[in-house]
């Protein structure tokens, strides 16, 4: 039974080991050396494939770019508004500050006003 066990996790093992090998196998799309092709079909395909992975290349960083650029604007125009809100909180802040200030001031003249007119 021990023995049967055993055998069961080499060959597990064993299967674990080799999967990753047949995964390398596979072809990863790229850029080529297309000199290396003996025959013009060959070349040609070669090619051909190259420019199909830039132009895939390229698409998918252009709309990687806009997305980024588009997150970008939002955030710039979140910001604009925010910076408006404040900005409309410190001319409240200042108008209320210089109001008792002025209404002070009325008051010191008011009764100099009166003073002067007494006399």
């Amino acid at each position: 039974m021990l023995i049967r066990s055993a055998g069961v996790c080499f060959a597990m093992l064993l299967l674990a080991t080799l999967a990753p090998l047949s995964l390398r196998a596979q072809d990863v799309p790229g850029i080529e050396i297309c000199t290396v092709e003996k025959t013009m079909e060959r070349r040609t395909s070669c090619l051909q494939s190259n420019v199909d992975f830039l132009q895939k290349t390229i698409t998918k960083l252009t709309l990687d770019h806009q997305q980024k650029l588009d997150a970008a604007n939002r955030q710039i125009d979140t910001l604009k508004t925010s910076l408006a809100g404040l900005q409309k909180t410190l001319a409240d802040l200042q108008a209320a500050q210089v109001k008792p200030a002025d209404d002070a001031k009325k008051k010191q003249d008011a009764p100099a006003a009166a003073k002067d007119a007494a006399k």
